[in-house]
């Protein structure tokens, strides 16, 4: 049965993953905050990254960017002058859209906005009465460009003080700090920095949940070469993009490349990998060859030097750059819906469940004791041993039926039962998820247990 985007607000609101922000006193349009289970969930995709872009690929380093940067920074990389969104009011209901979303919703895809001009969009929008989607009528006032950056002022007061920028992204931080990390790394080309971090958006409208935010957090990853060798790192990026979203038990089918009809001036190539939401296909990661735009801006608005000297040509030259950027919270996102299921089992039940891989699932293990009163002194005891390796919860409350759904519903992938058999033999139940099954093993066994699950 088809899951829509209201069951996974619902479910992710009622088990702890995400919350409105701001909730008790009404809100804040496109916030969100990560409950007990969604900071997990969000460590743990993280962590995922993190080794298989940073740690484990050679030639890699990590850093970690201030959010408030030099404003010069936001002028050299083009967001000052033209980081804009096309937005129109509907004149009848007041309501605020952007006019490229209300052309390809109303064409149901088939009209790519980013290939029309504001005249364009402005024709379009009139010749086709294209409806408001909330009053339905078709009186909207004139194209205009809204700036998204958050500006901010910094000093004593105004007219002495400094106007910033909340960054609109995490990349320029990579960029400036390139020639500190070749240095202070005695790194050679080929190199990647990769960096996880906040980055804000002045977002006027409603993004599908967490989609999007004006507070969100991106895993940026970019790689160095010398041109000649970028197409080839491009497609090798594309490629692990995919195999990334593959290792988080996203299947190949719900995953799809979108080549960008419309390029950047300055850019080479560029590719968005789509993930089929229960709202369509969207964007979950970019891969863009930027050629050597941006060291080429910041050399030229910072008046030093972004050469980079070969160490065995003893040639001096701009890198060319690759950058891969993965949305963390749309990553989130792809992963419980992906793994959310209202299942009917064989005797008419239903329950919910979450197929998170165990790897990425927030706890790993529950432990649960038959009867609170004989047999939590053990039980205790299994979850202090336990959680120095993994993340357990404990549930001593309602029958054990109750217990093992409230476990399906967070995606616990194991749930250790102790009973009275426990006592006498030192063996305990462990239950699995997703076929519900159940073994009998050692104590002495259960890490190994859980670890094998967790690494296969």
């Amino acid at each position: 049965m088809a899951k829509t985007m209201d069951e996974i607000v619902a479910h992710c609101k009622n088990t702890g993953f995400i919350f409105a922000g701001s909730e008790i006193y009404g809100g804040l349009a496109n916030s969100w905050d990560y409950g007990p289970l969604g900071v997990e969930l969000k460590n743990n995709i993280k962590k995922l990254w993190w080794e298989k872009f940073v740690q484990r690929r050679e030639n890699s380093y990590g850093i970690d960017c201030a959010i408030l940067m030099n404003p010069r920074v936001w002028e050299a990389s083009g967001h000052v002058a033209s980081f804009s969104d096309p937005l129109v009011d509907c004149k009848e209901c007041k309501a605020r859209f952007r006019a490229d979303n209300l052309i390809s919703d109303f064409s149901k895809g088939e009209v790519n906005a980013d290939l029309l001009t504001k005249e364009e969009m402005s024709d379009y929008l009139e010749k086709n009465h294209v409806p408001c989607p909330i009053c339905k009528k078709s009186n909207f006032t004139p194209i205009r460009e809204f700036n998204l950056l958050f500006q901010t002022h910094r000093g004593v007061t105004k007219e002495s003080g400094l106007d910033i920028y909340l960054r609109p992204e995490t990349a320029q931080g990579e960029y400036v700090n390139f020639l500190n990390v070749q240095r202070t790394m005695r790194a050679k080309l080929p190199f990647g920095i990769g960096q996880i971090g906040k980055a804000f958006r002045n977002e006027i409208t409603p993004g599908n949940f967490t989609f999007r935010q004006i507070e969100f957090e991106q895993m940026e990853y970019q790689w160095l070469c010398h041109e000649g060798q970028d197409e080839k790192y491009y497609e090798e990026f594309k490629k692990a993009s995919k195999e990334f979203f593959l290792s988080m038990g996203i299947p190949e089918d719900k995953l799809r490349y979108h080549d960008h009809d419309k390029l950047a001036f300055y850019a080479k190539a560029a590719c968005d990998l789509q993930y089929k939401f229960p709202f369509g296909w969207d964007e979950v990661n970019g891969i863009h060859n930027r050629t050597n735009y941006d060291l080429t801006r910041h050399q030229e608005f910072s008046g030093k030097s972004m050469e980079y000297l070969d160490p065995v040509t003893n040639e001096k030259f701009i890198p060319y750059i690759i950058e891969n950027s993965y949305g963390l919270d749309r990553a989130i996102l792809a992963v419980i819906c992906n793994s959310y299921e209202s299942e009917e089992l064989k005797n008419g039940e239903v329950r919910e469940v979450m197929h998170i891989i165990p790897k990425l699932a927030p706890f790993k293990v529950a432990v649960l004791p038959l009867v609170k009163k004989d047999l939590s002194d053990k039980a205790h005891e299994i979850f202090e041993n336990l959680s120095k390796d993994f993340r357990v919860a404990y549930d001593e409350t309602g029958s054990i039926g109750k217990r093992y759904r409230r476990q399906d519903q967070i995606g616990t992938p194991l749930c250790v039962t102790i009973d009275y058999e426990t006592l006498e033999t030192q063996t305990v139940t462990i239950r699995d998820r997703d076929s519900m099954k159940q073994d009998r093993i050692k104590i002495s066994e259960l890490k190994d247990y859980i670890n094998n699950i967790i690494n296969k």
